[in-house]
């Protein structure tokens, strides 16, 4: 998967109300394809009084999404980009942008 934990995300499919909604990737499932991005996919969860949560009541949270309704998207120049991997000269493995826009921005290195 190529979307990871703390990128920055677009929503370009999927419900009306988050799509064209920018939010960071809080967790990943990879062996699902599903991410959650802040503050999209919101549902109420009712729960009961707990020790934990001693008042109950509904709860608002984020639920997973697919990666496909989301794409990369790239703070520095305000547009989404598909995210390639390359090798740099000294061996190191790097994903980065492939958009022309972004003009090949190196996004992170890869263990």
């Amino acid at each position: 998967m190529k979307i990871r934990k703390n990128d920055t995300v677009k929503v370009i499919a999927g419900n009306y109300k988050y799509r064209g909604k920018v939010g960071k990737v809080l967790k990943v499932y990879p062996d699902t394809n599903r991410i959650i991005v802040e503050g999209v996919n919101i549902i109420k969860r009712h729960t009961r009084p707990t020790q934990k949560l001693p008042q109950g009541g509904i709860i608002e949270k984020e639920a997973p999404i697919h990666v496909s309704n989301v794409m990369y998207y790239s703070t520095k120049f305000n547009t989404t980009t598909r995210v390639g991997y390359k090798y740099l000269e000294d061996g190191t493995k790097v994903r980065y942008c492939l958009n022309p826009e972004c003009q090949g921005e190196i996004i992170t290195e890869v263990e």
